[in-house]
């Protein structure tokens, strides 16, 4: 899979964002528009760490704004959130430009960028501003108890493992943990948000947060789909896999983006749960 990709920048009331635009604008009617933010466990990751599945999604369809985000060694919860909720507006009010008039927009990440994109799901709702027709999280981070199965399998979770030291570093302090934007698997409110498609690994530590938020949604009556990929998939770190080195999920994980743009927009959703 080749990606091209033009750099750009996001404006937000804290200042600009780096971000890299991926797809074109159709000649005519409209695309999905895609918000996109890396993985990383809150403390790294790159705009070249997201490009793999910011090709995807654009292969699928979209066109995606990838964006950086500040990271919680410097910026602990909100900065990253608030600044990327600016992105969105922007990018909101700039859809016509980037994806034709009235291009559907959708928040999309994986990993740490699959808990921001479902926390901006969360502010878009309660703000009632922007309208988001979808959100597409990727093995999310959302349980900072790090106390599952699926994370006791990959024998993380201790302190000093990378996803410890980065709940630690983004929530700042314990009371953050109660925050629904910080930490969505333990908001008790999701009624109203949009169609959600959840996507996680058989040997991915966050699949178990990632099927309780899933089964979270739709018991809100959220139309949601879960997909589960078989193993083995080396998530999370295998999202960072070079576009130029196809892994063996890409074209299982296109088809799922396809297909979700397309039911979103049709608007003929049937929740559903599968295992790949």
């Amino acid at each position: 899979m080749t990606a091209t990709w033009t750099a750009m920048r996001l404006e937000t009331e804290t200042g600009s964002l780096p971000a890299r635009l991926y797809g074109v604008r159709p000649d005519k009617g409209s695309a999905p528009l895609v918000f996109h933010l890396h993985g990383g466990a809150f403390t790294g990751g790159t705009l070249e760490c997201g490009a793999f599945i910011a090709a995807l999604l654009a292969e699928a369809g979209a066109v995606v704004v990838s964006a950086d985000y500040p990271l919680a060694s410097d910026h602990p919860f909100p900065f990253a959130l608030t600044a990327a909720f600016g992105a969105l507006a922007t990018l909101y009010r700039r859809r016509a430009e980037f994806a034709g008039r009235g291009a559907p927009l959708y928040v999309a990440g994986e990993e740490s960028g699959g808990n921001l994109a479902a926390g901006l799901a969360m502010m878009a709702r309660d703000q009632q501003a922007p309208h988001l027709s979808g959100q597409i999280l990727v093995s999310p981070m959302l349980d900072p108890r790090l106390a599952t199965a699926s994370i006791r399998e990959a024998e993380a979770g201790v302190c000093g493992c990378k996803w410890a030291d980065g709940w630690q570093k983004y929530l700042g302090s314990p009371e953050k943990a109660a925050h629904p934007y910080a930490t969505p698997l333990a908001c008790s409110r999701l009624q109203g948000l949009p169609p959600a498609l959840v996507v996680s690994a058989q040997d991915c530590p966050m699949r178990d947060e990632s099927a309780r938020y899933a089964r979270a949604l739709e018991q809100a009556d959220v139309p949601t789909e879960f997909d589960l990929l078989p193993g083995p998939t080396h998530w999370p770190d295998g999202f960072a896999a070079a576009p130029e080195k196809p892994a063996s999920w890409g074209g299982t994980l296109r088809t799922l983006f396809s297909r979700f743009f397309e039911s979103t927009r049709t608007r003929r959703r049937t929740p559903h749960s599968s295992v790949l």
